[in-house]
């Protein structure tokens, strides 16, 4: 009997089966809007593959405190023993979903990512990730005296977003003004921090926005026809940069910094000569400790499946 693996971000659950010898199968996307809650859209999958399941691992993007679970990016409000009861599993286990990249990445082969920059990453060091999507997400991997990966949540996406620029603070400044109480990295540094950079920097220049889709502001950015969108971009590339340092600073992440999420695998080749890596080792005094720390970013498509399938396995045998 299979075993059932989600990754549910605020806007697409992602769904698959492990079967009996460990396999990925039956991979598919589903939109969140399109359910009242994770368990429809589970028996949705579910239903079209004409499966069963015994036992679950989920990853969700939200914070894991307790058997309920609110999604800060969607409207879904779930309990985990209801959910267990409703689906009949007899095991659930729900984690965060950068904790199940967190148990991916050690488990990725080279061919998952590429490296932007210069440095090599030393085995057993902490390794940190970051990945802007419809949120943006953080979390660590650290290995213990016999090399064991030792995945780390956290809730890293919601610090304070900092600037290192007069148009950065003035950005900052304005949607603090206008927005938000409290302007946080994932209001900046995600799809829907795109949105904001570039409505901010049209509010700040004068200029009457046109585009209200992070996809649209990209793909103006990037054939350069929108000058408001080629700046968002560049400030998108210097903040995630900015972040990614942090993150490699706090960690003393020498095994590397992963950058996982949609957004910036559609980047593409831009985002390699981004101003992504200048920003992420502008840190004065710390240049050179930040030289030698590797940045990556993953392409393969679905990181959160590589950690869970794992847990998948594990569970099923138990």
């Amino acid at each position: 009997m299979s075993a059932l693996i989600a990754d549910i971000g605020g806007t697409n659950a992602r769904f698959a089966t492990v079967g009996a010898d460990g396999a990925v199968e039956n991979i598919d996307v589903f939109a969140c809007a399109d359910y009242a809650s994770l368990t429809d859209a589970a028996k949705a999958y579910l239903g079209k593959y004409e499966h069963t399941a015994a036992h679950a691992v989920f990853a969700v993007a939200a914070p894991i405190l307790g058997d309920e679970i609110k999604m800060p990016n969607h409207t879904w409000v779930m309990s985990q023993k209801k959910i267990k009861s409703d689906m009949g599993f007899k095991s659930l286990r729900v984690i965060n979903d950068f904790a199940a990249v967190a148990h991916g990445v050690p488990l990725l082969s080279p061919e998952d990512y590429y490296q932007i920059g210069e440095g090599a990453a030393q085995k057993g060091a902490p390794v940190g990730i970051i990945g802007p999507g419809t949120g943006l997400g953080v979390a660590a991997v650290v290995f213990d005296e016999r090399g064991r990966a030792i995945p780390v949540t956290t809730e890293g996406g919601h610090v304070t977003m900092c600037a290192n620029t007069q148009r950065e603070w003035n950005i900052i400044a304005e949607l603090k003004r206008e927005k938000y109480h409290h302007v946080s990295a994932e209001r900046l540094v995600s799809g829907k921090g795109i949105v904001n950079l570039y409505q901010a920097i049209c509010a700040l220049d004068g200029i009457k926005p046109d585009k209200a889709d992070p996809s649209d502001i990209t793909k103006a950015g990037l054939d350069r026809s929108c000058p408001a969108c080629v700046e968002a971009l560049d400030l998108f590339a210097d903040l995630l940069g900015t972040l990614a340092g942090n993150v490699a600073l706090s960690l003393g992440a020498f095994g590397g910094v992963y950058i996982a999420g949609g957004i910036v695998t559609k980047l593409g080749d831009w985002f390699k000569t981004s101003r992504f890596r200048e920003s992420f080792m502008n840190k004065g005094r710390s240049r050179d400790y930040l030289a030698r720390i590797p940045t990556f970013v993953i392409t393969h498509p679905y990181p959160g499946f590589v950690g869970l399938q794992g847990l998948a396995t594990e569970a099923a045998r138990c």
